[in-house]
């Protein structure tokens, strides 16, 4: 592999708070080293229409404090075709970019491990960037710890009134494959019970758990609910149980989108710079095909290939945990 001289640096997939502060860790550190900086706009869709603009260091102040992304994301169908990422591999070429930092979920390293199969001359790096946290070889991603505390904020309030009308409240969060917000925004705000895909057969050990939380009289019961739950999200699980639950004034909370906004958290802005500064050593150190994660609060270097193949598992102690903690 040759000299780098430039490096371009895109967002893919969903976006998520802290992908700026990433942004500005790779363009700063790669300035440093004198190299020059390509924002790619538009992820893999940009990278194949040439939606291509210089950055210097001041095109990156004052967004830390941002959510989303400055360089745009989106998803991109002709990427996944051989022919997209043949015309994507040439405009690289014809704009003199020597390797590419790619901050994004699963889908989007999924596609630069592909990228590098088919073209090893230009050298990918990844950084995990997605609210779900659901990326193996990283403890936190990118926007998770943001989009927790916008949850635990939101479940808090719903509490209050949960509370003053005796209702039973199923609040749905993201994490259509993996239930890492609901779990630990559930542990946060004690939530009476999780439900995650990870877990199978739930509806039922629900009712039980309520019509015991019935008898101690509580007052109001808080239900976390992941959006990919196997018995349909919180509309679904709801309707199961509400007429067994008289009672209670059953109502149903879809947080949607509001949990990939917002200003990002103090942890994920530092976890992002870090990764970002990762990101651009790694490749100065003749790395490729590789994501920098964050493991036992070290910077580590995980292959793409393990990243793809590998699921991130939610931990059962914390399962448990939660059954105790409920009662």
């Amino acid at each position: 592999m040759g000299k780098i001289k430039k490096i371009g640096v895109l967002t893919s997939g969903g976006d998520a708070p802290g992908m700026n502060a990433a942004i500005r860790g790779v363009t700063r550190t790669a300035i440093y080293y004198g190299l020059e900086v390509v924002g790619i706009r538009h992820g893999y869709h940009g990278m194949i229409n040439n939606h291509f603009v210089d950055l210097k260091a001041h095109s990156v102040s004052d967004i830390l404090a941002r959510g989303g992304t400055i360089l745009k994301t989106a998803r991109s169908k002709e990427f996944m075709e051989p022919e997209g990422r043949k015309q994507a591999y040439e405009n690289l070429k014809a704009a003199g970019i020597d390797a590419v930092v790619v901050i994004g979920g699963d889908g989007s390293l999924t596609g630069a491990r592909v990228f590098c199969d088919e073209y090893y001359d230009i050298p990918f790096v990844g950084i995990p960037g997605t609210i779900d946290n659901d990326i193996y070889g990283t403890d936190y991603t990118i926007g998770y710890d943001t989009a927790l505390n916008t949850v635990v904020e939101a479940v808090d309030k719903i509490r209050d009134t949960a509370g003053s009308h005796n209702r039973l409240f199923f609040i749905e969060v993201m994490g259509r494959d993996a239930g890492f917000i609901a779990l630990s925004s559930g542990i946060a705000c004690g939530a009476e019970a999780i439900m995650i895909p990870e877990v199978h057969g739930q509806v039922s050990n629900l009712k039980n758990y309520l019509e015991k939380g019935f008898k101690r009289k509580k007052s109001s019961n808080i239900i976390i609910v992941a959006e990919g739950d196997e018995s349909g999200g919180a509309f679904a699980i709801a309707e199961s149980v509400k007429d067994d639950f008289s009672d209670y004034d059953v109502r149903v909370s879809v947080l949607g989108h509001i949990q990939r906004g917002g200003t990002p958290s103090a942890r994920d802005r530092v976890t992002a710079s870090k990764l970002g500064f990762a990101a651009v050593e790694a490749l100065m150190d003749d790395q490729k095909s590789v994501m920098v994660g964050y493991h036992n609060n070290e910077i580590d270097q995980v292959p793409f290939r393990k990243v793809i193949k590998l699921k991130k598992a939610v931990n059962p102690e914390q399962i448990n945990m939660v059954e105790i903690l409920s009662i």
